[in-house]
């Protein structure tokens, strides 16, 4: 997909849209340029194809897909306070605190509202409001990142790298019951059983390498 970068200029914010499927990236675009018509907006088809740009940092922010994501898991690190991970629906993911989150699968209307909030509250430290705004707004702080044990982060290890119960059970010398058990804990802690969620979360909080994922 040939992206599509509006005329750049350095008084003018630039926003890269980072998302594989062409329609949703070509509306979440036309949304930004209503809500934001003095904005840069650049769409692109893969983080690779951003990283190869001739100046992928000076975007002011980037909506990136989870799998996206996952495929430029340092380069977005580093710039936690400036990305927003698009969800597809709800279910919000358990990211390092810096990072925004914008469900996308959601009536325009109230996608807009969350993208004018998200305005609000990207360039403040670690990427939160302070503890006052939120409680005016009736929205309490997200809670911090759940503890993982070091079993539980070995079994997650097994998930996220395609292994089965039988599989993780052997490789770490316990019972599959025993891993079921640890799985439940890993989905009490995390809020989901999707194995895309896990991979994010196992990813970026560095308990496993993106390259070492099949």
């Amino acid at each position: 997909m040939h992206h599509h970068v509006d005329h750049y200029s350095p008084a003018r914010p630039a926003i890269a849209i980072v998302i594989a499927n062409t329609l949703s990236s070509i509306g979440l675009a036309s949304i930004f340029r209503r809500m934001m018509p003095s904005a840069d907006i650049a769409t692109y088809s893969s983080t690779a194809e951003l990283l190869h740009s001739p100046n992928p940092d000076h975007y002011y922010h980037f909506f990136v897909t989870a799998e996206q994501l996952l495929l430029a898991t340092t380069f977005f690190l580093a710039r936690q306070s400036r990305t927003i991970v698009l969800l597809q629906g709800p279910e919000a993911l358990q990211l390092p605190q810096g990072f925004h989150q914008l469900n996308v699968q959601q009536e325009e209307s109230l996608l807009i509202k969350d993208i004018i909030r998200l305005a609000h509250t990207s360039h403040t430290t670690k990427g939160s409001e302070p503890e006052a705004v939120r409680i005016a707004k009736g929205c309490p702080s997200a809670p911090l990142s759940p503890q993982l044990t070091a079993r539980e982060q070995e079994v997650l290890q097994g998930i996220v790298c395609g292994m089965i119960n039988k599989e993780i059970a052997h490789r770490l010398g316990v019972s599959i019951s025993t891993i079921i058990t640890h799985r439940n804990h890993l989905t009490a802690k995390l809020g989901t059983r999707n194995v895309a969620s896990l991979t994010l979360y196992a990813v970026t909080h560095g308990i496993v390498r993106s390259e070492d994922l099949q």
